[in-house]
């Protein structure tokens, strides 16, 4: 993490413009400079001339400790990885044929995957001759969705691929 950011700077000798707009460690802008003369600048409070915006005309440079800089950095990067929210995607196995109560267990597991911010995938597989009767996988999905109305949405309906019927439920977002 530490290295990517080494190479997005310029520090001191590394600094390949004539002139730079100077800021100092306090963050007062001190002016354009010549290089050399920003480098002793730098040298004087005993800290690193970083280049901030390269592309700015002339370019911009910081005086301050690089390696405090690079471990700010570093931190505001973790913090904002532990923000981020990790979306995945469970999946339930039914058939047409599943029995009332071992259907309800798996609308309590649904109805938890929900709750933990996952999204559910619901697939039915149809067995042999089952495909014949796709009136009876609508009724366990519609009992399905009963149940969980309060708490998902359906995010793609249901659809028939193959020998298998998939839906998939999203948990409802809340304003």
């Amino acid at each position: 993490m530490q290295k990517d950011l080494k190479k997005k700077y310029r520090v001191n000798e590394q600094i390949k413009a004539k002139e730079v707009r100077l800021i100092g460690p306090d963050g007062k802008q001190i002016g354009i400079v010549s290089l050399t003369e920003a480098l002793r600048y730098a040298e004087d409070y005993g800290l690193d001339l970083v280049e901030i915006a390269p592309t700015a005309n002339p370019p911009v440079c910081k005086i301050m400790d690089f390696g405090e800089f690079l471990y700010q950095e570093a931190k505001k990067a973790k913090e904002a990885k532990k923000k981020q929210v990790q979306i995945e995607t469970k999946e339930i196995k039914l058939s047409p044929k599943t029995d009332k109560h071992d259907l309800e267990v798996k609308i309590k597991h649904i109805i938890r995957f929900l709750e933990d911010k996952n999204k559910v995938k619901v697939r039915i597989v149809f067995k042999g001759r089952e495909i014949a009767h796709p009136e009876m996988a609508d009724k366990v999905l519609q009992a399905i969705f009963e149940a969980v109305k309060d708490k998902a949405q359906v995010e793609s309906p249901p659809k028939l691929e193959g020998k298998q019927l998939i839906t998939i439920l999203a948990p409802l977002v809340k304003k």
